[in-house]
């Protein structure tokens, strides 16, 4: 593929190698580095005039660092000539601060959709975020891709009662989200009413539908502090739910996460691979990963050659 650079931030070089073997390329050369007083430098080891950019780089870890380094790889790529520069951002940051739901609340997504644009991004490809009308806070073009395709070949593979499964949303806000699994499933679906006191912690919560003698399968655009999926859990096995399996596309697992997963009743929790979880899955063994290196290998070789990226909302690329 001739004229595409692809870069990688520091966030998660693994999934950056895994698209560029992908898409049989190397990645390109860059330095990035921290001065003594924390200010981060960023060096592009080649030449970008005239090319396509893409630059991989994922909302977790030390957010905050790995986002200025994003806009200053963007800022460094777009002066140095480039046609344009995509950035590829699996996991956006500040997804969840979305709306004012309280007097004088920022609304921090907004704000880094600026920060993005004014560094010089022409084209986002991100991945379930974590609520679509994200897309209108910007002025560019952006690719929300679906796990969603993923997630049902996971399904399909490893569990072998799926037929008579059911899938649960563990809040109001993910009920499109399942309906959708469901249906493509062909099978039934609940949610879970939550009431919270105050954000990451969960007060009360209802089940809406009959889980009696079924696999529940619990599917979440994120789980942090995994409070909400763990009681969720034990809520669908006190209602006589047989096996509960959790899946993810983004497992942040901060704070107590791994402790309460560790401790709750799944079978499984399912993650996408947009955040690194090595780490994670050597303290907990229930932890399971599904690649989605290809989604996202196809939809930059598609958006660099031009071609519609609408046939990965329903299909996983062989």
């Amino acid at each position: 593929m001739p004229n595409i650079v692809l870069f990688s931030g520091s966030s998660h070089h693994d999934l950056s190698q895994k698209v560029a073997d992908r898409l049989g390329l190397d990645l390109g050369k860059v330095i990035t580095k921290k001065f003594s007083n924390q200010e981060t430098c960023v060096e592009i080891g080649e030449s970008v005039r005239g090319e396509d950019v893409y630059i991989i780089q994922s909302g977790c870890g030390e957010i905050n660092d790995n986002l200025m380094e994003l806009l200053i790889m963007i800022n460094a790529c777009k002066i140095a000539s480039s046609s344009r520069v995509t950035a590829v951002i699996p996991c956006f940051p500040y997804a969840r601060q979305d709306k004012k739901d309280k007097s004088r609340a920022p609304i921090s997504a907004k704000l880094v959709a600026n920060m993005l644009s004014v560094a010089g991004a022409d084209h986002i490809i991100t991945m379930d975020l974590h609520a679509s009308q994200i897309q209108g806070f910007f002025d560019i073009a952006v690719d929300n891709l679906y796990a969603e395709p993923a997630v049902l070949q996971w399904i399909r593979e490893n569990i072998p009662e799926w037929k008579n499964c059911i899938i649960v949303s563990p809040d109001a806000g993910g009920a499109k989200r399942v309906t959708s699994i469901a249906d493509r499933l062909n099978v039934e679906f609940a949610l879970i009413h939550k009431e919270r006191k105050k954000a990451n912690e969960v007060d009360r919560m209802v089940l809406v539908g009959d889980v009696k003698d079924r696999v529940a399968i619990l599917v979440d655009d994120m789980a942090d502090t995994c409070g909400t999926i763990c009681h969720a859990a034990d809520k669908l096995i006190s209602a006589g739910a047989i096996k509960v399996y959790a899946i993810l596309t983004h497992g942040i697992f901060s704070g107590p996460a791994i402790s309460r997963i560790n401790n709750a009743p799944f079978e499984a929790v399912v993650v996408t691979n947009t955040i690194p979880q090595e780490e994670k899955m050597k303290q907990c063994p229930k932890i399971q990963v599904i690649d989605i290196s290809m989604i996202l290998a196809e939809a930059i070789r598609r958006t660099h050659n031009g071609e519609s990226v609408s046939y990965l909302f329903s299909h996983v690329p062989l």
